[in-house]
């Protein structure tokens, strides 16, 4: 019975709220709401009503009746102004709520976390549908405390980092374990130590488009040192390739790794090895490519000497100012400086 009620006080809270399509906030020292009086004097004389506590059927009702419940699939925009081609703001998804600030024809305007703005109607519950959803769509959220937080795809520090997350940026609880909790952000899903969020109760709330940048310039830096040590695992793979044939002869014309190689034959072979397939001569070597100045040559770069104009030697840099390369008969495949000859230029095949 108490359900019915709340029903119906729902409904005639939110009509003498609503006037002229503008939604208005009751105060308590107001005078009773006509609607209201209505269902009073109703249960006063229906005597199959019995033990109703009045304020707890109000209470709720005046809390709600501003509440708009975003009701998508997945996001809707929240955008500058009541019309479709207007910026675009944020976006609130699917059960995120919002404080109705106006009506304006088929938009309302909502305030929702850090975002103000236009909704079309059509995505939102509002009016009395609101009262029944309220506390459903209340769901269990972490906000972050740490600068970045890894979001990892099992409950553990070994596991591997999805992504991150700034401080400040709300995720969704999904589940809670005594160390780690299972949230969702940005359409994935992940665990993040509980010790470096604040878990509350509450409503979702919409996310600006800065503080969604801000979570893809995040995840762009994250992918990028990603790229990096992938990078540095490659050619780090290469030159201890490559040194495994210190000490092997020199043979002109040769690209033989073990029985023998001339310069050339000998950093064509190397890269082969990784898929890396370069010209055979030095000269040719020198002009494919692409060239690096050599103040950022990194290891598995080659570097080009030249005698009288002509380039004519090539090897190999390791980094810390060496290189590896078939240098003479006298010396086969050795390491030495990398400037004990004035280098011409250097040129990286090594493309990630």
């Amino acid at each position: 019975m108490t359900r019915g009620i709340r029903k119906i006080a729902t409904y005639c809270m939110i009509g003498s709220l609503t006037f002229m399509g503008t939604t208005k906030t009751a105060h308590a020292s107001v005078q009773p709401i006509a609607g209201i009086t209505v269902l009073l004097n109703d249960i006063s004389i229906n005597p199959e009503i019995t033990n109703v506590d009045i304020s707890n059927i109000l209470e709720p009702i005046i809390e709600y009746h501003d509440l708009a419940i975003a009701n998508v699939t997945n996001y809707v925009n929240i955008r500058s102004e009541a019309n479709a081609n207007s910026k675009v703001l944020g976006k609130l998804y699917n059960k995120g709520t919002g404080t109705i600030l106006a009506k304006e024809g088929e938009w309302t305007k909502i305030k929702s976390g850090n975002v103000t703005g236009y909704i079309m109607s059509e995505y939102l519950y509002t009016g009395s549908e609101v009262y029944d959803l309220a506390d459903d769509v209340k769901t269990r959220l972490a906000t972050v405390r740490a600068k970045v937080l890894n979001v990892r795809s099992k409950a553990g520090t070994n596991s591997s980092v999805v992504t991150q997350v700034p401080k400040g940026h709300t995720l969704e609880v999904l589940d809670e374990q005594e160390e780690w909790i299972k949230i969702s952000v940005g359409g994935k899903t992940g665990y993040v130590a509980s010790n470096y969020v604040n878990i509350d109760t509450d409503f979702k709330h919409a996310i600006s488009i800065e503080e969604e940048q801000e979570l893809i310039n995040l995840e762009k830096q994250r992918q990028e040192a990603q790229e990096s040590k992938t990078v540095s695992s490659l050619r780090q793979q290469i030159v201890n390739y490559a040194l495994r044939f210190k000490g092997n002869p020199y043979v002109w014309g040769g690209t033989s790794l073990t029985r023998g190689a001339d310069c050339s034959g000998f950093t064509q072979s190397v890269l082969k090895n990784f898929g890396i397939y370069i010209p055979r001569t030095s000269r040719a070597q020198a002009y494919g490519g692409k060239r690096v100045s050599m103040n950022k040559i990194q290891p598995g770069d080659l570097i080009f000497y030249r005698k009288r104009g002509v380039v004519n030697h090539v090897a190999m840099y390791i980094g810390n100012g060496k290189v590896i390369g078939a240098s003479s008969r006298k010396e086969g495949i050795n390491i030495k400086n990398y400037n004990y000859r004035t280098p011409y230029k250097a040129v990286s095949y090594i493309n990630r």
